[in-house]
């Protein structure tokens, strides 16, 4: 009954000769191969969270988030899941497949916070075209359905929210030339808001998005730039290293210095002064990419679906008024 079971379900392990037993004896009784029911073709959903290669696996308030949608909407739609983590290089490439690639051992895929480009096609392979769905991850030039998150937009709300404010020296904290596709997205659309505006100059710190990178980049952005009365940071987390900088270094946040994130994470509400930032729908992300990859599994010859989830500006007590 088990190899009955793969065969109709297309699994692995199964010689050719068998499937093809299998599936005439299944005509001949009158039943069709349950793939071609859309519910069946999905039994078991794949996701890999990517995990920055070198840095400990901790808890991550972004992604967690997004892994709790995927859940929930497993659950609702009666999916096994399975998880694995993915390491990835400063540009979110993957370093290494983890095993239930290797195995083919799921019926769709979603990959979060990855950049695929280079490694697309060996992915397809290894995975017999199966329906994969990028989530806040990239493969440019390549079939894969996408839910995203609109970077430019949120981007352009936080450089506008401090042009509002009075701010012309606005520094850029977070990103560098290397940077994922999605920050790099962000990084654009500071330099274009500030452009569109006259603008000048623009302040970029090129650095990493981690806490510690961005309280080092604070320190060196005002010590070569101290007109700089605000800050847009690609990330909650690096930003939350930038308050901390800028108390250390005895500022006053807003008055001397406005800061804005990006993601909304737990934390940013918690820390204090609280993080304005731009507010990421990461559970939508997590559900909707179930629901496309659904779609996928049961339209398979569909056109290829971007989906792009608005974002929010939320004002909380990091920005104020320009008073230099």
């Amino acid at each position: 009954m088990g190899t009955a079971s793969q065969a109709l379900n297309n699994r692995p392990g199964v010689l050719p000769e068998t499937r093809k037993r299998v599936l005439e004896a299944a005509e001949a009784l009158g039943y069709r191969p349950l793939r071609v029911h859309a519910q069946a073709a999905l039994n078991v959903v794949g996701m890999l969270v990517k995990h920055d290669y070198g840095l400990p696996l901790a808890f991550n308030p972004f992604f967690s988030q997004v892994q709790a949608g995927v859940e929930q909407e497993c659950r609702a739609q009666h999916l096994s899941l399975m998880f694995a983590t993915i390491e990835v290089d400063r540009s979110n490439r993957p370093l290494e497949w983890p095993r239930m690639v290797e195995d083919n051992s799921v019926d769709g895929l979603l990959l979060i916070g990855t950049n695929i480009e280079s490694t697309a096609e060996a992915l397809r392979q290894r995975l017999l075209n199966k329906p994969i769905v990028l989530v806040d991850s990239y493969a440019r030039g390549f079939p894969f359905d996408s839910v995203l998150i609109d970077n430019v937009g949120g981007a352009t709300q936080a450089v506008r929210h401090l042009l509002e404010l009075g701010h012309r020296h606005i520094g850029l904290i977070g990103s560098n030339p290397e940077s994922p596709p999605d920050i790099l997205e962000r990084r654009q659309a500071y330099i274009t808001t500030l452009r569109a505006h006259d603008v000048e100059p623009l302040y970029i710190e090129d650095g990493l998005m981690t806490r510690e990178a961005g309280y080092e980049a604070l320190r060196c952005l005002l010590r070569r730039a101290p007109q700089v009365t605000a800050v847009f940071v690609v990330n909650d987390d690096t930003a939350i290293g930038v308050l901390h900088a800028a108390q250390d270094m005895g500022l006053r946040i807003p008055e001397d210095l406005s800061i804005v994130g990006f993601d909304d994470i737990a934390p940013a509400s918690q820390v204090r002064p609280a993080l304005t930032t731009v507010r990421v729908p990461k559970i939508w992300l997590g559900r909707l990419g179930v629901r496309q990859l659904i779609e996928r599994s049961r339209h398979p010859d569909q056109p290829q679906v971007t989906l792009t989830l608005a974002t929010e500006l939320v004002v909380r007590q990091s920005s104020g008024p320009c008073t230099r």
